[in-house]
């Protein structure tokens, strides 16, 4: 992706420089698995943290986190890159439609962070809290994406994640989240994943809308990039690797044939009003 000399958000915290604090998973395969269950938890970052602090028996821990490198220094720049070509795109598509676009914030941490969803690790993935609107990430997640999940990795691989988080922003803002949990109220947990599963795969369509109207700065490969990275985060992929079985039911954010479908048509289409609904489902 084409980002060096460009807009940078002044809406990341970076927080990777602050001390961990209080960690809310426990180490080892448990918190591997939960990584996987969780990854891109996007509205599910609610339901995560719970479940978290009940796994670390209430127990705190203090670690010194590292200075930041060189290298983390530039990939700060690009992920404050990437958000302001989200502010810019959905500013614009928003105003078009008659609506205020609301910028939300990106922190980037180290290990854990406490939120207004509650706390979480970096075994959550990157996730949204519609509480505070804001997208939390630990950029060490996009190397075990690539080294355990067989993804490309590449920088396109980080924006495309922010883009699905921000998708999420954007389902907050039109109402569609709130939407989606009251639907869900009274139904069997197999048809509320369902509604899950549509939450989700919209976020990834709205991510493809975004690398649709952010083309020019597109590199030859950044779309094979997100789509190898939509298609690790699949729950049947992920299940069959974890559990050695797939269970349909228990999906909560696609296969991964849906992901890199609803991503790809939003690129090619730039159209919002076409993932509005999900009868394909």
């Amino acid at each position: 992706m084409k980002w060096q000399g460009r807009r940078q958000s002044d809406n990341v915290e970076d927080r990777r420089s602050i001390s961990g604090g209080k960690v809310a998973v426990g180490g080892g395969i448990i918190g591997i698995i939960i990584l996987l269950l969780n990854v891109f938890g996007g509205e599910t970052g609610q339901q995560i943290a719970p479940i978290l602090e009940q796994m670390q028996g209430g127990q705190t821990q203090t670690e010194a986190a590292a200075p930041l490198s060189k290298e983390d220094e530039e990939m700060g720049q690009f992920v404050k890159v990437v958000l302001a070509d989200n502010e810019d795109i959905w500013g614009k598509i928003f105003a078009e439609h008659g609506m205020t676009y609301k910028n939300p914030k990106l922190v980037l941490f180290r290990g854990s962070v406490q939120t207004s969803c509650g706390g979480a690790s970096s075994a959550s993935g990157p996730f949204y809290c519609p509480a505070d609107q804001k997208v939390y990430m630990d950029l060490g997640f996009f190397e075990e994406l690539k080294t355990k999940f067989g993804a490309k990795g590449g920088d396109f691989a980080i924006a495309y994640v922010i883009a699905h988080e921000i998708g999420h922003h954007v389902q907050t803002l039109l109402g569609t989240s709130a939407k989606m949990h009251r639907d869900q109220q009274g139904k069997s947990q197999a048809a509320a994943n369902k509604l899950s599963v549509a939450l989700e795969l919209q976020a990834d369509f709205y991510a493809g809308v975004w690398a649709h109207y952010n083309e020019k700065n597109l590199d030859e490969g950044d779309i094979e990039e997100a789509l190898s990275a939509a298609n690790a985060v699949g729950d049947d992929a992920i299940q069959s690797k974890m559990q050695g079985q797939i269970v349909p039911d228990s999906f909560t954010h696609g296969t991964s044939e849906q992901r890199m479908y609803w991503f790809k048509k939003g690129f090619k289409t730039g159209d919002i009003k076409q993932g509005t609904t999900f009868e394909e489902i």
